[in-house]
């Protein structure tokens, strides 16, 4: 538009074109500015990712990532190169104890057609034939004789026989065998009905609890009492040792991200699930109990509740593996050759002396010195070397005290078969479910530490209050 037209313009009319004008330039601004910003927000990314270009992969050797998401070569690779040694040959040990024996006698020469008598027999070849017999309940029935006493005229009933009290109909055996394939196998409510129909002739449908007697879930809630009773003592066996390791994992309870705990010692395994990560929930279990050490990862949440505090080497060998692969040269090969040689030394301390240990933990204390004194080439080994200046003192414990593990490997074998739980069946669909599971999963751990298997340790926790079982 050009001056002489603008010229024309009622004065008015000039001033509706300059807002308009002026509306639009701050529209236009106002895009500018955003665009600007999303620039400078792409560009940051950029450089993260560039920054990332250059890093190594996570690996199972150099992270907590699990093995089974590391990379596995193919069954032609893995082979490549690698000629296959054989092996002694095994066979299945007899039976001790078999429930008969059957003696097979030949009675004619197989190839001559002779008459042969025991005493041609002298010698034989044995093996075992393993087979199952028929699965079917056991079903008692139970008359319960009542009258009138002829004496008082007052009205009596026989007592009920030992664990056998009217309600349910299930005894403790068969709730012990549902709670164990249950915790142990990962079965389904849908699956164990099925099972229990079709192997063992049980008929006992789903079901939640409060709907109907018999059902799967009011057996098993019945069996969370005496459950969380046997846990509460375990937890107390735990509180009172010397030497206590913990770890945890997520799980899932309705439908929102909780955490299991798990809390060992030499003796005991105890689960818990909470809603929290937090320190507290270590705090409360603890009930002002303090231990000796405490053995854990550098998670934050577990520092602070022992006198002293092991760190897990297995970790730390992965981290000093992730800064060599990302090309530190200085300090994190240095601080993992230290590693091995503490871990080498703890694989024999049993058979050193104490003052011998005293003087490796000191030669360690003083190699770590001069290896945080070397400055590392790349962000990984400074975030490593950092790290570990803060925990120093948290490294070798285990030399001077034969009752500490240098690694946490106890607690993850712990968690293992909770991970495997989680994975299968998704998540506890109610709290009341997580509390038996990891009542049950405590019992059967401890249980398994001091040699049983985890249907026994389960029957004697119900076997021992079977009126929690059967109301």
């Amino acid at each position: 538009m050009n001056p002489d037209t603008l010229a024309r313009f009622a004065k008015d009319d000039l001033i509706a074109l300059i807002l308009a004008q002026a509306e639009v330039i701050a529209r236009q601004t106002a895009q500018i500015e955003a665009l600007t910003k999303q620039i400078d927000m792409l560009m940051k990314r950029v450089k993260a990712l560039e920054a990332e270009l250059g890093k190594p992969p996570k690996t199972p050797d150099n992270s907590s990532l699990p093995p089974s998401q590391g990379h596995k070569p193919d069954r032609a690779e893995r082979r490549a190169g690698k000629k296959r040694k054989g092996h002694p040959g095994a066979f299945r040990q007899l039976s001790e104890t078999p429930d008969r024996v059957v003696e097979t006698l030949a009675a004619a020469c197989p190839h001559c057609d002779h008459a042969l008598c025991a005493a041609d027999q002298s010698e034989f070849h044995a093996y075992d034939h393993i087979d199952l017999p028929p699965i079917k309940p056991v079903v008692t029935r139970v008359h319960r004789h009542r009258g009138i006493c002829p004496c008082c005229r007052r009205g009596f009933s026989a007592p009920c026989p030992e664990g056998m009290a009217p309600g349910s109909p299930f005894g403790p055996g068969l709730a012990a065998l549902i709670l164990h394939l249950h915790v142990t196998q990962a079965i389904s409510f849908e699956r164990l009905a099925r099972l229990m129909d079709e192997v063992f002739g049980v008929t006992i449908s789903e079901g939640a609890p409060g709907l109907r007697r018999g059902r799967l879930a009011n057996l098993l809630a019945r069996a969370e009492a005496p459950m969380i009773i046997a846990a509460e003592k375990i937890a107390e066996d735990v509180r009172s040792s010397p030497v206590v390791a913990s770890d945890e994992t997520s799980a899932r309870v309705k439908g929102k991200t909780w955490w299991q705990w798990v809390l060992l010692s030499s003796t005991a395994v105890y689960h818990v699930i909470a809603d929290s990560r937090g320190a507290k929930v270590v705090i409360d279990f603890l009930q002002g109990a303090v231990p000796e050490v405490w053995v854990a990862d550098r998670y934050a949440g577990q520092n602070g509740h022992g006198i002293e505090r092991q760190l897990c080497l297995a970790h730390l060998l992965r981290d000093s593996q992730y800064a060599i692969d990302e090309g530190d040269t200085a300090f994190a090969p240095g601080f993992k050759l230290l590693l091995l040689r503490a871990v080498a030394i703890g694989r024999r301390r049993e058979t050193l002396k104490d003052s011998t240990l005293v003087q490796y933990r000191a030669d360690l204390d003083r190699r770590l010195t001069r290896l945080l004194g070397q400055p590392p080439t790349n962000s990984a080994g400074r975030k490593l070397a950092r790290a570990i200046r803060k925990c120093r003192n948290d490294l070798f414990v285990f030399l001077t005290r034969r009752d500490v593990p240098y690694t946490n490997n106890g607690c993850e074998r712990a968690l293992r078969p909770s991970v495997i739980f989680r994975k299968v069946t998704g998540c506890f669909r109610s709290h009341w479910g997580a509390r038996l599971y990891a009542a049950a999963a405590s019992v059967i751990a401890t249980g398994r530490l001091n040699g049983k298997s985890a249907l026994q340790a389960i029957q004697d926790v119900i076997a021992a209050q079977p009126a929690a079982v059967i109301p």
